[in-house]
């Protein structure tokens, strides 16, 4: 029998509803509930006290017995007027060492019960260990959900738009539905494509735990829009946050391509510690996304062409734009990620912009384009640029149990001194003209961030230095496979793990110009790797 089948028998025994053995205990007859049905397992000191209650040994109540087995009772203390002893002094002195002996067992059965459950939890657990055993006794180890977020332009599983092309997958494959095949339980949610990272964090969360989407106070006000955005009754991963199987906690891994990296790592930043400014704001509810203290629900964070530092593209187009009839950034970014994707930008009908919060309620381009143009910085154009990456890098922290990858691409090489690089012949097409630019281009932005030949090597749409990882952030170098490096090297919690570049443009990864092996091979090697990670 397991641990929650005893309490229950026994409870039953003794003829207690949960609510007087809730009582008896001191805590909520929710709790009694969840330790009988198996989704919580009780403190230490409840496991003693019930052993005291019902007469039976903490090892009985801890031990998973392969077959049922009766209760192994204390034998009721000898009473005074039993004993027979010689001499007067001595009888008087047999109930003391009674007393003495009682209390040593039981300081025994702590010791005993508190080394038991130390072990079971205290001890690290690297590829087999007292921990994966005791998981194993409770249930086996949880399996994390992997959840895919898209970048500028993209759209999840739940789009109109995603019954013509997959975001990840693209017009080859359905990438989310082969993994789940594999055995791993994935979700690829929808953010606003062109919303600031605080917004799509926020958005993100509450599709995750099934509830309204909460902007925040401060930052509603801030920007000018409505706090409250749509409504998720439905949770994407069950019971997230919550401890099950002796005692894990349910986690998940965030993968964010392009912008999307952006968003994850935002999402694990206000998990683990909140805002300091919506804590700060006079608001009746704050939502638990900004109170921080969560920062053990993530179990790994990995960008994929992600934008840490922003990306040139966004300076050749405020440099070159009037040239060639680009009047604004937003509107061309927004053209492009359009065009890669196979789309016209009037996509009307089967393209969900996610602007509700800004008052647009139709699905027009243009509009959308208008409506966050006019908010000032929160949108996705202004967190693209290195500006406002170097103003997010500020806000967005790592979680210190958080495992963080880092990938990135390239699809162009060493040209001439005066060319900087140049795109292979591999190129998308639609992304050569923007992988040239990149390649040549030098300059300073606005803020005084030096864009210099350091950022000429590119993916099509984000320099390489860029993705590899967050400047002035810490990191460590890791081969793409640990086969393919003999030096030692180890994966560490809390910084940036960032792999070799690799050889392709910016949608190769998620199979756009790479056919369906490319994802299938490097999202199934991700995910074993991650999924063998020490927890």
């Amino acid at each position: 029998m397991t641990i929650s089948e005893k309490i229950s028998n026994l409870r039953k025994e003794k003829n207690l509803s949960q609510e007087a053995f809730a009582e008896a205990l001191g805590v909520s007859r929710q709790s009694v509930s969840k330790w009988e049905s198996g989704s919580a397992l009780p403190d230490t000191d409840k496991i003693i006290a019930m052993s005291e209650l019902f007469g039976v040994s903490t090892d009985y109540l801890l031990k998973n017995d392969t077959v049922i087995t009766e209760p192994v009772t204390y034998n009721p203390p000898v009473q005074p007027e039993e004993i027979q002893p010689e001499k007067e002094n001595e009888n008087m002195k047999a109930p003391k060492k009674k007393k003495k002996k009682g209390k040593l067992i039981k300081i025994i059965a702590l010791i005993l019960a508190l080394c038991i459950i130390g072990a079971a939890i205290g001890i690290p657990a690297y590829y087999g260990g007292i921990r994966e055993a005791w998981w194993e006794l409770n249930g086996g180890k949880v399996k994390y959900p992997y959840i895919l977020v898209h970048g500028l332009g993209g759209w999840g599983e739940g789009d109109g738009v995603n019954d013509t092309v997959q975001y990840w997958g693209a017009t080859s494959m359905n990438l989310v539905e082969y993994l789940n095949e594999q055995g791993y339980e994935v979700h690829a949610p929808s953010v606003g494509p062109v919303s600031s990272t605080w917004d799509r964090a926020c958005e993100l969360y509450a599709q995750l735990t099934g509830t309204t989407v909460d902007y925040g106070e401060a930052h509603s006000k801030e920007h000018n829009h409505e706090r409250f955005g749509r409504e998720y009754t439905e949770p994407l991963v069950a019971q997230w946050g919550e401890k099950i199987n002796g005692g894990q906690r349910i986690k998940i891994n965030l993968i964010g391509h392009s912008f999307g990296g952006a968003t994850v790592r935002m999402l694990a930043s206000l998990l683990a510690y909140g805002s300091d400014e919506e804590k700060a704001a006079n608001q009746a509810e704050i939502s638990p996304l900004f109170e921080g203290g969560k920062g053990d629900w993530v179990y790994s964070v990995t960008a994929l062409c992600a934008p840490h530092n922003g990306s040139s593209l966004t300076e050749v187009l405020n440099s070159v734009g009037g040239l060639v009839g680009i009047s604004d950034t937003t509107d061309m970014l927004m053209t492009l990620c359009f065009g890669v994707a196979g789309l016209t930008a009037n996509s009307d009908g089967i393209y969900d912009f996610k602007l509700e919060h800004f008052g647009i309620t139709n699905t027009d381009f243009e509009s959308a384009v208008d409506a966050i143009t006019a908010s000032g910085n929160d949108h996705a154009a202004y967190d693209l640029s290195p500006d406002g990456a170097a103003e997010l890098n500020k806000t967005i922290k790592t979680a210190e149990d958080v495992y963080y990858f880092s990938y990135s691409y390239s699809t162009t090489k060493s040209g001439s001194f005066l060319r900087g690089h140049v795109p292979q012949s591999s190129t998308m097409p639609i992304l050569y003209p923007f992988a040239l630019a990149m390649g040549s281009f030098k300059g300073t932005t606005d803020g005084g961030i030096s864009i210099d030949e350091t950022w000429q090597e590119n993916d099509g749409l984000v320099s390489v230095v860029s993705a590899r990882y967050p400047f002035g952030e810490e990191y460590v170098e890791i081969p793409l496979k640990a086969s393919q490096s003999e030096e030692e090297f180890e994966i560490q919690r809390g910084i940036w793990n960032v792999a070799p570049t690799k050889e392709g443009d910016h949608g190769k990864v998620i199979g756009l110009n790479s056919g369906e092996e490319v994802p299938k091979t490097f999202f199934t090697d991700l995910f074993v790797m991650i999924d063998e990670l020490e927890r």
